[in-house]
């Protein structure tokens, strides 16, 4: 992600439905301008590492997710700030990067623990984070409050080290069967 792809998030990314069960909602460009340096300021502080996702046909942005809360004396960090534009959504873009994502933190930043978190509300992506391997820790009890004011619980996930290799083998299943179709 940088702040030239700005223009092209808010043509994608202001989609009402994308910021439903999120902590912001976005809602004008100044809302995703915002969102993005708010990104790249924590890239800048080393605690997050924001992507943008791109269509390989069209090489057009479709969503973005980064690395957040990176704590490398911790050896941890965690996936989130995840979104994709409805069209694509269910058709295994999520799952190939998930994977990507995981093969990096894993094999090459040497992290023990990879996080994951949601709304408790948010069944959906509760169930996606638990159905590719990841274990579900517990909910923070208002733990959040969202940008409409709405304390938030939320669902804490995890991979650790030890289920890599078992969680990679799923997810490689899972990219299978979508290439499949």
């Amino acid at each position: 992600m940088q702040a030239s792809d700005i223009p092209e998030l808010c043509e994608v990314g202001l989609e009402p439905s994308l910021w439903e069960l999120s902590l912001s909602v976005l809602q004008t460009p100044e809302d995703m301008a915002q969102y993005v340096h708010t990104a790249l300021q924590a890239q800048e502080a080393g605690t997050a590492l924001p992507f943008v996702y791109v269509d390989p046909k069209t090489g057009g942005i479709i969503g973005s997710t980064r690395f957040g809360n990176i704590e490398v004396a911790n050896k941890g960090l965690e996936i989130g700030w995840t979104w994709l534009i409805p069209a694509y959504q269910r058709t295994g873009v999520n799952t190939e990067t998930k994977y990507l994502l995981l093969c990096h933190a894993f094999e090459k930043l040497g992290c023990i623990r990879v996080a994951l978190k949601t709304d408790v509300l948010n069944e959906r992506s509760r169930n996606a984070m638990k159905r590719i391997g990841a274990k579900e820790e517990g909910i923070l009890r208002n733990h959040m409050v969202t940008s409409t004011g709405r304390v938030r619980d939320s669902v804490m996930l995890s991979i650790i080290d030890k289920e890599w290799l078992e969680v990679k083998t799923r997810l490689e299943q899972m990219m299978a069967r979508y290439t499949a179709k």
